[in-house]
């Protein structure tokens, strides 16, 4: 068994080693936990069939992990001072690909078809640089990838959010995105202390498991996202009040609107966070017969 990158000792000799200083600008923190580690592993089921597609590697803690459960993985990493240790740390196994490429421009199902041909299990399990969560994930689940789920860690407020329920603070429009594609659950809560450098927030762990086919079906799946963000532009506002001034040429529609609403059985006067998604996809249809240019 190799030693484990993610002991604060390694960690220490190898950024000592490289002469590597951390960039805040992409979010770098990492792991110095070799439970933690083993543990995102585990929740994310990995078998010897299972392609991983990992986001941000740094040093390789994570990766070396995933490695030895896995049957490949394939790692995008942006910053190019890390591919050199990478490369370095990473040499035991055979089974990794690191992309020198950022997330958010690759063309992730052409990488699919090429890294992960024959392989029908492919997890994305990362610790996402906090910055850009929710670009990665909104992206991951938009693009209709092959993903059987994803498993990654993130700041406790972004996973609260995500796994939200109506009526509460932390319901929004990234919660019914999220929801609509997957079953979503917050799997464990990660102390800042095991981290190097150490955020100033605490993480979580969060399971997105794929649904085979979205939680609700709507006429128009751009549209209605279009709808749920509108609706909560501006979170004390009424439900009436947000998609009158968040949508292109809602004011002049105003009237057409509340009567969307009224066909939708929704009370004009609620606000965003009081709407289930299964209310949001009966608004967008009523909207998108209603007002078909409302979003030109």
């Amino acid at each position: 068994m190799h030693k484990d990158i993610a002991t604060p000792l390694r960690t220490k000799e190898i950024l000592h080693k490289y002469g590597f200083s951390f960039k805040k600008s992409l979010g770098q923190n990492f792991l110095v936990d070799t439970n933690i580690l083993r543990k995102i592993t585990e929740f994310a089921d990995l078998t010897k069939e299972t392609g991983v597609i990992e986001i941000g590697p740094g040093i390789g803690a994570l990766t070396e992990h995933l490695a030895r459960s896995s049957k490949k993985v394939v790692a995008f990493e942006i910053d190019q001072r890390l591919l050199p240790i990478l490369e370095d740390t990473l040499s035991p196994y055979d089974n990794i690909q690191i992309i020198h490429q950022d997330i958010l421009k690759a063309n992730v199902q052409d990488v699919i078809e090429k890294e992960f041909s024959g392989i029908k299990d492919i997890m994305v399990v990362a610790n996402l640089p906090y910055y850009v969560t929710t670009p990665i994930l909104l992206k991951l689940l938009t693009e209709q990838l092959p993903l059987k789920g994803i498993v990654v860690m993130l700041q406790k407020e972004v996973a609260d959010r995500v796994s939200a329920n109506p009526g509460t603070k932390e319901y929004g429009s990234l919660s019914i995105a999220i929801q609509y594609y997957t079953k979503a659950e917050t799997v464990m809560i990660v102390p800042k202390t095991v981290f190097n450098p150490q955020p100033n927030v605490d993480s979580a762990v969060i399971r997105l498991m794929k649904r085979e086919k979205p939680i609700v079906e709507v006429e128009d799946e751009a549209f209605f996202f279009q709808i749920t963000r509108a609706s909560f532009a501006q979170r004390r506002k009424t439900i009436l009040n947000n998609l009158t001034s968040a949508l292109p040429n809602g004011k002049e529609n105003k009237d057409l609107i509340l009567s969307s609403l009224e066909k939708a059985n929704i009370d004009p006067s609620r606000r965003g966070e009081t709407l289930s998604i299964q209310e949001f996809a009966a608004l967008s249809d009523v909207l998108l017969r209603t007002l078909p240019n409302l979003n030109k």
